[in-house]
């Protein structure tokens, strides 16, 4: 029936998803697309792929909605992405955040984000701080500004794809742009500084508009159907979301080409721009103490072509008995060691990563994302954040990660997901039905401890991993 189905499109930095949800939260269908950048020949950026996600949609949704009309498309896409709107559309395409070729045309810019105390952004590489591309955009195309219309996060540019309507929207704008002052709920003294125009404010999960005709027509819905398009939401955040009722004090690590560790309860005033800490922003407005670090882009580099599945707690054993051990950081983008150059250890020796039997590279790989995740953790308990810690996304399904991690935290509570559905997209789809208060909660399981051996050895690793990694 149609009031009980919500469409979620759920775009991250390597592949874009949607997913029919019914009123009980099951699946009905999905597609999935790799989601690439290209060099833009006009520009001379690297662009992010509109195009070919908006072709992508277009071919896909008739197929998987099969007629059947949602009440509602909820978005959520990855942040560090603003897409600079005209009349009739996009002015210029949207940077892709790991172009690197700014150069010096964004000083002023760079000046801005040492008032880290009202921005709660640090200074990141690349366009991982937002503000920096619309800088760019600004000094570099000045003939531009007079057709920018407003500044879409990326979010909110699907959700006036789907519906003609512009907004802007909290978690969107408080992503580490510099955009966006948390603890006073307003834009940076930068932003308006800078005259920068943004469209009105929205909350994540209100109504906007309704889906365009062009797009019922090319969906095989009829002309009459009235589809709600709500404002969409950060994917971590959306993630985050899922718990701020129910679970209000929970840290929750959000693993997938990030892992971003959110935890509500920790101070932002005692946060340390220097290891990647940040002041996030939930859905309902608040400031959320964050770290994070490019654990899937790192897990793949450790893993390279050998199947994540071998990381199993035996080859987590073998790992840890014979001395194998990973220094960050295996990607150029965040995280508290960003800048260094990672190396692996064997028995305290360095060896270089080949020296690492295929089988056993996916549990070194896991190994390292739970040391790293556990000292995010620790440092923002140390903040004053409190409460269980939920493990959400890919590294939940991994039995050497999710064993590692639990030993690391020692006595704090630890649970993952068991949801098929990944906390993103589940979390747009709660956002979908936020005020009627009757979505799925999450779906929980208390990680399992290791064999006491096991976990000795992992305290172990861990002092040393700890030392080495202060040292390196």
């Amino acid at each position: 029936m149609r009031d009980d189905l919500t469409l979620v499109l759920d775009i991250g930095k390597s592949n874009a998803k949607l997913v029919l949800i019914d009123a009980a939260g099951e699946v009905l269908a999905s597609a999935k697309s790799a989601n690439q950048s290209a060099p833009s020949a006009a520009f001379g950026f690297t662009a992010l792929g509109t195009g070919p996600l908006a072709d992508w949609i277009e071919r896909s949704a008739p197929g998987l909605l099969q007629g059947r009309v949602p009440s509602k498309i909820s978005v959520t896409t990855h942040g560090a992405a603003f897409c600079a709107l005209g009349e009739t559309g996009l002015v210029l395409p949207p940077i892709d955040y790991e172009w690197d070729g700014y150069g010096q045309l964004t000083a002023a810019f760079e000046a801005s984000l040492a008032n880290f105390a009202h921005h709660g952004t640090p200074r990141l590489p690349q366009g991982l701080n937002a503000g920096r591309q619309i800088d760019y955009v600004q000094r570099r195309w000045p003939e531009l500004t007079a057709q920018i219309r407003c500044w879409l996060p990326y979010p909110q540019y699907w959700a006036w794809w789907l519906s003609g309507v512009a907004c802007s929207e909290v978690s969107s704008l408080g992503c580490h742009t510099g955009l966006w002052a948390p603890a006073e709920r307003r834009y940076s003294d930068w932003a308006q500084a800078r005259g920068i125009a943004f469209a009105p404010l929205r909350q994540a999960w209100e109504t906007i508009g309704t889906l365009r005709p062009a797009l019922l027509r090319a969906w095989g819905l009829p002309a009459d159907a009235e589809v709600q398009v709500t404002a969409g939401v950060h994917d971590s955040n959306a993630c985050l979301a899922r718990y701020l009722q129910a679970m209000p004090d929970a840290t929750v690590v959000s693993t997938g080409t990030w892992c971003i560790v959110m935890a509500p309860g920790a101070d932002i005033a005692r946060l340390s721009p220097q290891r990647d800490e940040l002041a996030n922003v939930a859905v309902d407005g608040r400031a959320v103490a964050t770290a994070r670090f490019m654990g899937g882009r790192e897990f793949a580099a450790l893993c390279g072509n050998a199947d994540p599945a071998l990381a199993t707690a035996q080859a987590l054993e073998q790992v840890l008995r014979e001395g194998w051990m990973a220094l960050p950081a295996f990607a150029d983008s965040g995280g508290p060691f960003m800048g260094r150059r990672g190396t692996v250890l064997k028995q305290g020796q360095p060896v270089g990563l080949e020296a690492v039997p295929a089988a056993l590279r996916p549990a070194l790989a896991a190994l390292y994302c739970a040391d790293l995740s556990a000292l995010l953790v620790g440092d923002l308990e140390q903040q004053g954040a409190g409460g269980p810690v939920i493990i959400e996304g890919p590294m939940a399904q991994s039995p050497a990660y999710r064993l590692a991690i639990a030993g690391m935290l020692g006595s704090r509570p630890a649970y993952r997901s068991t949801d098929a559905l990944e906390g993103t997209a589940r979390g747009a789809w709660m956002l979908a039905r936020w005020t009627e208060q009757t979505g799925v909660g999450a779906q929980l399981e208390r990680l399992e401890r290791a064999a006491p051996a096991l976990e000795d050895a992992l305290r172990t690793h861990t002092q040393a991993w700890r030392a080495a990694s202060t040292m390196n």
